[in-house]
């Protein structure tokens, strides 16, 4: 007789994997127990030596589909016949959770529907036909309705809801899929649905059989509803009535940002999209996120989804509800935009929403099942065939990032926009879900509130924070309110590379490319195209692109043909004003102010902006003088050049020019493109034709950079990082040109490459920086 003592950490809570204990030791005749801990699964196994080999075999081999072990230490004994057996004769049991002290285990994300249940939904003889809220240990809300650790149904949102005889039957049965189900409930126990209209009154819908299918109905009429979910509420409208989304777009104040669309399937995403068969594989998965597809030209969809660029953020139902929408009206596609006004968080709470939201809506589709997580849906894209990661929440928080190296008990607070906050545990890095841009009052109260829960949860009391070096940043606030916690500042461009590194476990010095739209440099001008030599520790500004002015300030952000004029007067200076064009001829009233302005440098901060350089082409090209939304010009730019032939990184482009300086960074000049984008202009060249060779000109000069400091340093691991490679164009480029030029290129795939991923590189950064000061 063997006693098999079993020690499981990972994501075994909350996803069947203690009942899947019981029944794998039962099947093998095995005595003893299993229990949650708040580090993992304990576990007692006591048999033949063969059975108990089987089982741990199978332990990994057979886990639950949403299990995720991560280690498993065993301690094996030989057990005398003399030695009664502690649970019993034949017997196995789940013991009461009990605590240990210390650190605690990954919490489990959120998951989609699974098979099983979407069949009972939809089944009329089944007891919970078109309940909303059913769910096993296989599928349903994990992180947004947990309140602590271990995982049982007391500390989480669930436990308001006492499950009535046939649900507890259910959950003590270990033939059944249920058993242990912390959210096991039906329509007689658990959360109930209700359809009001904006101010929170009931509404009865005569023609429908429940709340969800007079919601539907609602939609169908072209009426805007407001759904609670799993992390917050949506906005919901129908996407092929042009009139309603633009009804939703007026009340939102969202006028041109793209707007995410939920398909009921796979076919009916093929009729607005043309998915590649691994973007297709990411819209079935049980993360169900946000994917990012090329538009078909011709389809259902309202053409003021998305417009003026070629793709389209869609997603299938991952929750009951969803299904039940589309159950009761064939929607082609229902648009399912975050529930918040422009810029603020995504609403959680009923009488919250109801105030929030009220005014955008036209009913609500409520529940009385508390969220304790705002989390928004996760976006990815699919760059051949690696996902890339653009908003990192709802299904993939807070699944842990492995780390090459011990990074301690590290608080990371992140970037001003797109924020997220990390915290590492030795070498496991947490990073929050997507919390939103930090300009505002409820989003500061939003990221205090996720970080108390991240250390809550955690168990942990970081002793080392850290925080972008921008010097209104919030986070240096924060550090001179806690000065009790030792406290660092990382540059915003050395945490975009460091974030990458983090994520591919890289030590040595890389050439880290970081290209965005703003960043604070040291020197004190606005940093946003450049090429680093870095390590986790320490970084040197190898080359920026040319450094323009910012005429006044953001409002140079706010309006692009700004930043067209900068560059016109960068690259042609006096000779300005003998140019042509039609930008120069729409603002000619204005043109003199401004040039005034970066003569005399009033208001003109300097700036080797990326995405800035990506705004005047786009200007230039007649796209958009005015964005109301980060990356809009951009994203058109792209888009443009999707609309012409193939972009070819060896066709005839712009030319590149770098300036080698001895001791200094190196400049890579956006003059000569610009002069290259205007006479294309003069020529008339197609728009598609010039925003193609603008790509290959960029990629170019950046991998020539690249070429020329490998041959000074010996460097040949190159890091891709900053929300400028959301551009598939420019990072599909840049990894081919370099990879052919014998380069290993690094991209970002788990977390964004955009501020998302930010704190990520704080925390790695920080505490590397922070080790080398004690030395």
């Amino acid at each position: 007789m063997i006693r098999a003592r079993i020690a499981v950490a990972g994501v075994v809570q909350g996803v069947g994997f203690r009942p899947f204990v019981y029944r794998l030791a039962v099947e093998l005749g095995l005595t003893g127990h299993v229990a949650n801990t708040t580090i993992g699964v304990a576990i007692e196994v006591r048999g033949d030596e063969a059975a108990v080999a089987r089982f741990l075999a199978r332990l990994q081999g057979d886990r639950p589909p949403l299990a995720a072990i991560d280690s498993l230490s065993v301690a094996r004994s030989v057990v005398g016949s003399e030695v009664a057996p502690t649970d019993g004769p034949g017997s196995f049991t789940i013991l009461t959770s009990r605590p240990a002290l210390g650190a605690t285990g990954p919490v489990p994300p959120d998951s989609d529907l699974c098979p099983a249940c979407l069949a009972e939904l939809l089944d009329p003889a089944d007891r919970r036909y078109r309940y909303p809220f059913i769910t096993c240990t296989d599928c349903g809300p994990r992180y947004t309705l947990i309140e602590g650790l271990p995982y049982d149904r007391p500390l989480t949102a669930m436990g308001p809801f006492a499950m009535c005889d046939r649900c507890a039957a259910e959950y003590n049965d270990p033939a059944n899929r249920r058993f242990h189900a912390q959210t096991n409930c039906c329509p007689e126990c658990g959360p109930r649905l209700e359809l009001t209209d904006r101010h929170g009154r009931p509404v009865n819908d005569p023609a429908a059989r429940d709340a969800a299918a007079g919601a539907a109905h609602l939609l169908h009429r072209g009426g805007i509803l407001a759904v609670k979910g799993i992390g917050g509420f949506h906005l919901a409208v129908d996407a092929t009535n042009t009139p309603a989304v633009a009804l939703l777009r007026q009340r939102k104040n969202r006028p041109d940002k793209p707007l995410a669309v939920m398909v009921p399937d796979l076919v009916a995403a093929r009729r607005l999209a043309r998915p590649t068969p691994d973007e297709a594989q990411w819209l079935r998965s049980r993360q169900k996120p946000i994917v990012l597809l090329r538009k078909r030209q011709q389809s259902p969809l309202a053409a003021n989804v998305a417009p003026h660029i070629d793709r389209i953020g869609v997603m299938l139902p991952y929750t009951p509800l969803h299904h039940l929408l589309f159950q009761d009206n064939a929607f082609p596609a229902l648009v399912m935009t975050s529930g918040n006004r422009s810029g603020d968080p995504i609403a959680r709470e009923n009488g919250d929403a109801l105030a929030r939201l009220g005014p955008m809506v036209d009913a609500f589709l409520l529940h009385d099942r508390d969220i304790l997580v705002r989390t928004d849906d996760s976006v990815l894209m699919v760059r051949d065939t690696r996902p890339v990661v653009v908003r990192r929440s709802r299904s993939f928080v807070p699944s842990p990032i492995r780390l090459a190296t011990d990074c301690g008990n590290t608080l990371a607070l992140g970037g001003l926009i797109k924020n997220t906050v990390c915290l590492t545990r030795g070498r496991e890095a947490l990073l929050s879900q997507h919390l939103g841009d930090l300009d505002r009052p409820e989003t500061l109260d939003h990221q205090q509130r996720a970080v108390a829960r991240l250390l809550r949860l955690l168990a942990i009391t970081p002793d080392l924070l850290v925080y972008d070096s921008h010097p209104d940043d919030p986070g240096r606030r924060r550090a001179r309110q806690q000065p009790e916690i030792a406290s660092v500042a990382v540059q915003h461009h050395h945490a975009h590379v460091v974030s990458c590194m983090a994520e591919h476990q890289l030590h040595a010095p890389v050439i880290g490319v970081a290209l965005d739209g703003t960043g604070h440099g040291p020197d004190n001008t606005i940093w946003g195209g450049e090429v680093l030599i870095a390590t986790p520790g320490a970084f040197r500004r190898a080359a920026h692109l040319e450094q323009v002015h910012l005429p006044g300030g953001e409002a140079a952000i706010r309006h692009p043909w700004r930043m067209a004029v900068s560059h016109l007067y960068g690259a042609f200076g006096a000779d300005l004003d003998g140019l042509d064009l039609n930008l120069l001829r729409n603002h000619r009233p204005e043109i003199p102010v401004l040039l005034q302005m970066m003569r005399q440098g009033i208001n003109a901060p300097l700036t080797s902006s990326c995405g800035r350089l990506f705004d005047a082409v786009a200007a230039l090209a007649g796209l958009r003088e005015k964005v109301t939304f980060e990356g809009q010009a951009a994203m058109e730019l792209e888009s443009l050049a999707g609309m012409g032939a193939p972009v070819d990184p060896a066709a005839a482009g712009y030319a590149v020019e770098i300036e080698e300086k001895a001791e200094k960074p190196w400049i890579m000049r956006t003059a000569p493109i610009i002069l290259g984008v205007v006479e294309d202009l003069r020529q008339r060249v197609p728009g598609p034709a010039i925003a193609g060779r603008f790509h290959v000109a960029l990629a170019r000069l950046l991998a020539e950079t690249c070429r020329r400091l490998r041959q000074r340093q010996g460097l040949d691991q190159v890091v891709l990082s900053g929300g400028v490679f959301q551009n598939q164009t420019l990072l599909g480029l840049m990894e081919n040109l370099l990879r052919a030029d014998g380069f290993q290129v690094h991209g970002h795939s788990l977390v964004p490459p955009n501020d998302g991923g930010l704190a990520l590189g704080q925390a790695v950064a920080g505490r590397a920086i922070f080790e080398g000061q004690k030395q």
